[in-house]
């Protein structure tokens, strides 16, 4: 955990799909410290038209490469965000080729009680994680 989504345009390969993950997992390692395994990943595929992701007005431009990431975690520090954002722009623009003007990351909190990781259990709260 955490749990993070992918947005993209349809259209990418398998490998280069896995080399998104690949690499987005790496920033997570790095910047929230969790085992190589605590690895949670979904890829939604939209037709261009289904994914409008503009700047806020910030000034620039979006390609079909863009890719949206959703990151469901427990409470991280600001610290710990800005390393994330950091290191995945760095991961997916040297493994991926993707331009940093093309990746929008988003984080939401939660808490250990909003957690199952299988057969009906809250692991962060009864003691197993």
């Amino acid at each position: 955990m955490p749990l993070v989504r992918f947005d993209v345009i349809e259209g990418r390969d398998e490998k280069s799909l896995n080399e998104l993950l690949d690499a987005t997992h790496r920033a997570v390692v790095k910047a929230f410290g969790v085992p190589e395994r605590d690895r949670y990943q979904v890829v939604t595929q939209h037709s261009a038209n289904e994914l409008i992701i503009q700047d806020t007005g910030l000034g620039f431009e979006r390609s079909r490469n863009v890719v949206v990431i959703s990151v469901t975690s427990t409470e991280r520090s600001n610290q710990e965000k800005k390393e994330f954002y950091r290191l995945v722009v760095q991961e997916l623009g040297e493994n991926c080729g993707i331009e940093p003007n093309d990746i929008m990351i988003s984080i939401v909190s939660n808490g250990a009680a909003d957690w199952s990781f299988g057969f009906g259990k809250a692991q962060f709260l009864n003691g197993q994680l």
